[in-house]
C-alpha cells in the first residue's frame, strides 16, 4: 500500500514572472533573463551575494526556490528536505559559453568561473548551501517534463527515511528560453501528492 504525501506549495518561474501557488507575486517585462532575475532578486530582498557569479541555469533555480522555501517555516539549521531536480537542456546554455572561451586559440582564455557551471546539478549545490540542506540530491535529464518519475522519486526518499519533504521540479535553461517549476512534496498538507496533481500544477501557468 502506497503512503499519502502531499503538495504543500509550488512555485512557477516563466515568461518574465514568477508564481507561487497559482498567484503571482512578480513580474517585470525584462529583456532577458538575467536582467529579470536581477530584477526579482531585489524585488524579494535577497541577500545573498554570490548570485551575481552564478549561471542562469543557477540563478533561475535559485530564485524559484527561494520565492517557494520562503513561504514556509525553515529551521535555522536547515532540515531535511532533499532536492530533485530535472530539465532538457542539462548545463548546455553555460556549456556553449564555455566553449567559446576556448575555440579560439588567439584569445584563449578558458574561464574557471564559467567551467564551475558546466555540470546541471551545481544549482542544487547552490540552493543547498543557501538554506542549509544536507539531505538526498539528484539532477536528472528528460526530453520533457517527467511527473511519473518526479512522482516516484520524491515519494521513495519519504518512503525510505532518506528525507521528510522533498523539493521537486523542472529547471531547464537554452538561451533565450526558460522555465522553472518547482513544488514542495510533504507528510501533511490538503492537495494530495499524485502524477495527475504534479501535471496539472506544471501546465498551470
Amino acid at each position: 500500500m502506497e503512503n499519502t504525501y502531499f503538495i504543500s506549495n509550488y512555485c512557477h518561474v516563466k515568461n518574465n514572472a514568477i508564481s507561487l501557488n497559482g498567484s503571482l507575486v512578480y513580474e517585470n517585462e525584462a529583456v532577458d533573463l538575467n536582467t529579470f532575475l536581477k530584477s526579482a532578486y531585489q524585488n524579494f530582498q535577497t541577500d545573498y551575494p554570490k548570485f551575481f557569479k552564478m549561471d542562469g541555469l543557477s540563478k533561475l533555480a535559485f530564485m524559484a526556490s527561494e520565492v517557494l522555501l520562503k513561504s514556509i517555516e525553515m529551521p535555522e539549521e536547515g532540515s531535511n528536505i532533499a532536492i530533485v531536480l530535472s530539465n532538457r537542456a542539462s548545463s548546455l546554455d553555460t556549456d556553449r559559453k564555455y566553449q567559446e572561451s576556448i575555440s579560439d586559440s588567439s584569445n584563449f582564455y578558458p574561464s574557471p568561473a564559467v567551467f564551475v557551471y558546466t555540470l546541471p546539478n551545481i544549482c542544487i549545490g547552490e540552493i543547498s548551501i543557501r538554506h542549509k540542506l544536507y539531505s538526498e540530491n539528484s539532477f536528472f535529464i528528460f526530453d520533457q517534463f517527467n511527473a511519473d518519475y518526479l512522482y516516484e522519486y520524491g515519494a521513495s526518499l519519504i518512503d525510505s527515511k532518506k528525507a521528510d519533504s522533498v523539493l521537486c521540479g523542472w529547471v531547464d535553461v537554452d538561451k533565450d528560453k526558460y522555465e522553472a517549476f518547482m513544488y514542495l512534496v510533504t507528510k501533511n498538507g490538503s492537495t494530495v501528492h499524485t502524477k495527475e496533481e504534479i501535471t496539472r500544477l506544471y501546465q498551470y501557468q
